[in-house]
């Protein structure tokens, strides 16, 4: 079985099917045996049976000593009353990494949320992530890693993981090219097999990194964490608003969807007394004028103190409803986000930046 004892060696989650036939050629056997190697490793969750695939002693012994199966340890695994699942994972690298997964509204399906950072430099005040600043960058393998444990999580329970979203830690488009090989891998029929479409990228508005997804053309799907719906209250809540403000953002978002054809998300959470009044409601019903997109409106989700020092809360129930309402009658295509985790700080905005020396 393949150890993970040194530091230096890569991971089978950092490899290609190329990268891996190189090793294997260079070692002197056959490189045929990359893809079914790197096949099964995703389709069971990273959880390889060599006896299975029958690669012979002499292949697996050479795997052992120079690729390690996995590059992450499982630190703490959290089961939410609503049974919603959140990981702790500890890397080699460095730091560790939070990831959750969700049932989904259908039966023995499972929704997956994974981080592209360790922690997160954007200072949203209602999201714990931010609250220790950045770490690093994630890298495509350590993102991979998440996948690979919210899939094998879900099979484990009889379930099949169906979609992803990149909500957890971190601003995705502030490390793009890393987020987007791992999605690459996880989505391509080569490895992970999960299939573009059944993927989220959100971000708070980085223009740059909207615009080239779109021209890239990725086959994924764009959520925009907007929040606010008039500069003064985002700069407030979103400091990123100050370099990218509402009408930038909005008009990336459009450009997304109409060079892509997709439907984008556009993610709000309700502030009690900040960003959730009729007026405010209003203003959003505007921003979606002529505008085919979904908004989901997400009940803040408790965190304590925000890095400005304030302590925010949830609206009343009669104020979600009036908030709804509004942008209902004005055609927005809205509905409330369900709160899943919430006991375990696994709901959205509650997943936070953990200091954690080399752990693998």
């Amino acid at each position: 079985m393949i150890t993970t004892s040194s530091n230096t060696r890569s991971a089978l989650s950092d490899h290609t099917v190329a990268s891996l036939k190189t090793h294997i050629a260079h070692w002197g056997m056959n490189p045929h045996h990359a893809a079914r190697l790197l096949k099964e490793y995703y389709r069971t969750g990273g959880r390889v049976d060599f006896n299975e695939l029958k690669i012979g002693n002499a292949l697996e012994t050479k795997l052992s000593a120079e690729i390690e199966l996995r590059q992450a340890t499982m630190l703490e695994r959290k089961v939410s009353s609503d049974g919603t699942v959140k990981f702790l994972l500890g890397l080699k690298r460095g730091g560790a990494v939070e990831a959750v997964l969700m049932d989904s509204a259908t039966p023995g399906r499972a929704a997956g949320c994974v981080s592209s950072q360790i922690g997160c430099a954007m200072g949203c005040d209602f999201c714990a992530s931010t609250k220790r600043g950045l770490e690093r960058n994630l890298e495509a393998g350590e993102i991979v890693e998440q996948f690979l444990q919210l899939r094998a999580e879900a099979l484990s329970s009889g379930r099949q993981l169906r979609t992803l979203v990149f909500m957890g830690m971190g601003e995705p488009m502030q490390n793009y090219d890393n987020v987007v090989t791992a999605v690459e891998r996880i989505a391509g029929e080569d490895l992970g097999e999960f299939g573009w479409r059944q993927i989220c990228i959100s971000t708070v508005g980085i223009v740059p990194g909207i615009d080239r997804l779109a021209d890239e053309d990725r086959n994924v799907v764009l959520a925009l964490s907007l929040h606010a719906p008039d500069d003064e209250t985002r700069s407030r809540i979103v400091p990123m608003n100050k370099r990218y403000p509402v009408s930038e953002i909005m008009a990336a978002t459009r450009r997304y969807a109409d060079k892509t054809g997709r439907i984008p998300n556009i993610e709000y959470c309700l502030l009690n007394g900040i960003n959730d009044s009729d007026e405010q409601a209003r203003m959003l019903g505007e921003l979606m004028r002529g505008f085919r997109a979904h908004v989901n409106l997400i009940p803040y989700n408790w965190i304590g103190t925000g890095l400005s020092g304030t302590e925010y809360s949830q609206p009343p129930p009669e104020r979600l409803t009036a908030f709804m309402t509004i942008l209902r009658d004005a055609g927005v295509h809205a509905h409330f986000r369900k709160t899943r985790g919430e006991d375990v700080n696994a709901a959205c905005g509650q997943l936070r930046e953990i200091t954690v020396a080399a752990t693998v």
